[in-house]
């Protein structure tokens, strides 16, 4: 039997819900301009993507490293839900 499929599935799920409460609270916390912190994990788990010796390993750092440019995308949709009062405003919000 191959558990791959059912490992990266498992992985990309987990990861997926991990970094909806991650841009939820960097946004609150950060605001908008934490942007640049998700470009660069991106980067850094892309390039670790690409040097890892392991199959799974490889694609679960390389989901994590998509996820993470997603997130770039995704401050920005939570400024807006913010903007709207969907969600509440952080500290570094304007007043």
């Amino acid at each position: 039997m191959n558990f791959t499929g059912i490992i990266v599935g498992l992985a990309t799920f987990l990861i997926i819900g991990l970094f909806h409460p991650i841009v939820i609270k960097a946004e609150y916390y950060l605001g908008k301009s934490c942007w640049w912190m998700f470009l660069v994990a991106g980067i850094l788990f892309g390039v670790l993507s690409i040097a890892a010796q392991n199959l799974i390993v490889s694609t679960i750092l390389g989901v994590t490293a998509f996820s993470s440019f997603w997130s770039i995308l995704e401050v920005v949709h939570q400024k807006k839900r913010v903007d709207k009062g969907w969600f509440p405003k952080g500290p570094r919000h304007e007043k």
